[in-house]
């Protein structure tokens, strides 16, 4: 894996390497820490499966609270983060430091903000997630450390995504896996060996990102990165306005997933805990292959940022459409296993309940029939927050999990029953498509036009 001792050194690299050598070597740490980071995750559901099915079904009651989280930490890392390598694209360090600052800072105060106000409205806060009575014991057990944790995790978040952006995934990459390989190692030892039940797998978790935390900010000192420094928090409307053009995409994808993480809780309730355990496992399975496509975008984006700063376009656009090969086919082999085995998949987590196996495996072979097209939903996403296209990215990140899928949760399981509940996502994911193609073409056009122009001026400016 490609590592800098100083940012010319990253540059020269980000704007003249072949295009599938650099999306290789900046997409493989972004890929590893997103796979690791949803192995993890997968992890809790896994261990606490083993307790019961209420328990599976509080892990996935508290799922939306850890999108939240993540949610602040995205909102100030992509804001930031998107402004750091347009910034370092045009050699501009000074204000580089002072955006990492200001959105490392911002954020740690937010996250605190976050546990104080979560934990003082813990009971009500279990039940306006979904949790059924006999699941609200178990999700108040979970969600209590994971609210303890809560600025470590947002401030890891940030820390990662300023990394990558600078072109330094190999770092972040250390920080969250390492804290990833903690919770798998402490999950089972909490659980089982301490008896501590629910509550030691969320306690797994919050040490887990503690540990992220310290690494990546030690992290954040090496290899020519920006190091954190509080004599550069200089929180400024003019700064906050960038956070938010480049962050708001972020913050409405993960908190829409909340959303939708409710609103299928809720949908799923009426048919049981089985029916809330069997989609939080669809849930966390097809993420762990989302994570692999959401790990290539993360490896782009720094690639995009540094070179349309430097108005390499034509680069910018090869490396889109390289990504969206790579994204697909991957997803493709990915559906095609799960239509084939997911009573087998769903079985990994609660063998002892074929009410569970049934209701997952029909849901998980339903979203994986779409499923490869959401590769070009996710390049063009990232794409457009990028290069700083706010609205556009924004209503694009909405509709997977927010303005296509909560109409379908909503309406679908009326007419459909539980088999609507099934559906929705696949329902989503086909409409979000739809909404992607015209909306990333079209900018795209617009990019080669902007191409077109500059070699126009500069052969002009040759023949003068």
């Amino acid at each position: 894996m490609q590592r800098f001792t100083d940012q010319e050194a990253k540059y020269r690299f980000l704007t003249g390497e072949k295009i599938p050598k650099l999306i290789g070597t900046m997409a493989a740490p972004t890929i590893v820490t997103m796979l690791v980071s949803s192995f993890y995750n997968m992890a809790d559901t896994f261990f606490v499966g083993r307790i019961g099915t209420s328990a599976s079904g509080a892990v996935g009651v508290v799922f939306p609270l850890m999108n939240i989280i993540q949610a602040l930490g995205f909102t100030f890392g992509h804001g930031a983060g998107n402004f750091i390598s347009r910034a370092l694209g045009r050699q501009e360090r000074a204000a580089a430091d002072e955006m990492a600052a200001t959105g490392f800072f911002s954020a740690l105060i937010a996250g605190a903000l976050f546990m104080i106000l979560g934990l003082i409205f813990l009971d009500p806060l279990v039940n306006v997630l979904g949790s059924t009575p006999t699941i609200a014991p178990y999700a108040r057990s979970y969600a209590f450390y994971i609210l303890l944790a809560a600025p470590f995790m947002v401030s890891s978040f940030v820390l990662n995504n300023l990394l990558r952006f600078q072109g330094s995934a190999f770092y972040g990459m250390i920080g969250m896996c390492s804290g990833a390989l903690v919770n798998i190692a402490l999950d089972p030892l909490f659980i089982f060996g301490f008896h501590m039940g629910v509550a030691g797998a969320s306690l797994a978790t919050a040490l887990s990102q503690l540990t992220s935390f310290c690494l990546l900010l030690a992290g954040s000192a090496r290899g020519g990165n920006i190091a954190i420094r509080f004599r550069n928090f200089k929180p400024t409307l003019k700064r906050y306005k960038e956070i938010l053009r480049g962050g708001v995409p972020s913050l409405c994808r993960q908190a829409l997933a909340s959303v939708a993480t409710i609103s299928l809780n809720l949908a799923a309730g009426p048919y049981g805990d089985a029916a809330i355990a069997a989609m939080s496992i669809v849930s966390r399975v097809m993420n762990f292959a989302f994570s692999m496509v959401l790990g290539l975008g993360q490896g782009f984006q720094p690639v995009c940022g540094f070179n349309y700063g430097a108005k390499l376009y034509s680069r910018v656009w090869d490396a889109f459409w390289f990504c969206v090969k790579v994204g697909f086919c991957v997803l493709l082999a990915f559906a095609i296993a799960g239509i084939v085995f997911a009573p087998q998949l769903m079985a990994l987590f609660r063998a002892d309940d074929p009410e569970v196996i049934r209701i997952g495996a029909l849901a998980m072979r339903l979203q994986c029939c779409v499923f490869p097209t959401v590769a070009y939903v996710v390049l063009c996403n990232m794409y457009l927050q990028t290069i700083g296209s706010a609205f556009k990215a924004s209503l694009l990140a909405m509709a997977r999990q927010g303005l296509f899928f909560l109409p379908a949760i909503l309406i679908l399981p009326h007419f459909f029953g539980l088999l609507g509940v099934q559906l929705s996502q696949f329902v989503s994911d086909l409409l979000a498509l739809c909404l992607a193609l015209p909306l990333g073409i079209t900018t795209l056009r617009q990019m080669r036009a902007m191409e077109k122009s500059q070699s126009a001026e500069t052969t002009n400016i040759s023949n003068a």
